[in-house]
C-alpha cells in the first residue's frame, strides 16, 4: 500500500484527485493540505509515502514546501501536480527535491502511474516538461560559459569544466564525462585557477559561482 498525501489550496480540483486516489486499492490518502506550510506540517506527522504538491498555494508555494519536507523526510517522493509547465518552477522544484512534475490535465490512470512508478524511484516528467527542463538547461548553460569566458578569459572547454567544477564534479568525473585522460584534465583546470587567481578548489568554486 502506498501512502499519498495531496496538498492543494483549490478546493473543488482537491476533492476530484482525492476521489481518483481512493479509487485505487493500491493507494492509501494519508491526508490533505490546503497550503504549504500545513503539508509541512502535515507530511512531517503523518510521513507519507508520495505526496502529490501543487506549486502556487498561501503560507508557502510548493517548491519551499518541496524543499523543508525533503530535509525532514529525505525518502518521501514528492510529486509537483499543477496547472503550470513554466521552467523555472520545473527547475526549482527538482533542485529542491521533486521527483517529478505533472500537469493538472493528466488522466487518471496516468496519475496513478506516476504515483506507482515515483514510489518504485522513478523521475517523473511528461515529454513536453522534459523538453522545457533540456531546453532550460541549455539556455542557463549557455549564459554560465558565456560570463566564465568574458570574466575569466577562458576557453569553451575551460568553461564547461568551471561548471563542472562549481556543481561538485571530482576531477577524475570531469575527465570521464568530456572524454579526456586525467592529465589532460588536471592541466585544465590548472589553466583555470591561473586564469581565476586561485590555488585551491574551494577558491575556484567561490570565484566561478560569483558570475553564475
Amino acid at each position: 500500500m502506498i501512502r499519498v498525501m495531496l496538498a492543494d489550496d483549490q478546493k473543488i480540483l482537491a476533492e476530484g484527485i482525492k476521489s481518483v486516489l481512493q479509487s485505487c486499492d493500491e493507494i492509501e490518502l494519508c491526508g490533505v493540505a490546503y497550503d504549504g506550510l500545513e503539508a509541512v506540517k502535515m507530511a512531517a506527522k503523518v510521513k507519507p509515502d508520495v505526496i502529490l504538491m501543487d506549486v502556487r498555494m498561501p503560507e508557502m508555494n510548493g517548491v519551499a514546501a518541496t524543499k523543508r519536507i525533503k530535509e525532514i523526510l529525505p525518502e518521501t517522493k514528492i510529486i509537483i501536480l499543477t496547472t503550470f509547465d513554466d521552467s523555472d518552477y520545473i527547475l526549482n522544484a527538482i533542485n529542491n527535491g521533486a521527483s517529478g512534475y505533472l500537469l493538472k490535465d493528466i488522466g487518471s490512470t496516468a496519475l496513478i502511474d506516476s504515483i506507482k512508478n515515483a514510489y518504485a524511484g522513478d523521475t517523473i516528467l511528461p515529454s513536453r516538461i522534459a523538453k522545457k527542463i533540456t531546453d532550460a538547461a541549455i539556455t542557463v548553460t549557455s549564459d554560465r560559459q558565456s560570463r566564465l569566458k568574458k570574466g575569466y578569459g577562458l576557453s569553451d572547454r575551460e568553461a564547461d569544466i568551471a561548471i563542472m567544477i562549481a556543481d561538485g564534479f571530482t576531477n577524475r568525473q570531469i575527465a570521464s564525462a568530456i572524454k579526456l585522460s586525467d592529465g589532460t584534465a588536471r592541466n585544465y583546470i590548472s589553466s583555470i585557477y591561473l586564469k581565476l587567481g586561485v590555488d585551491s578548489r574551494q577558491n575556484a568554486i567561490a570565484k566561478i559561482k560569483e558570475l553564475m
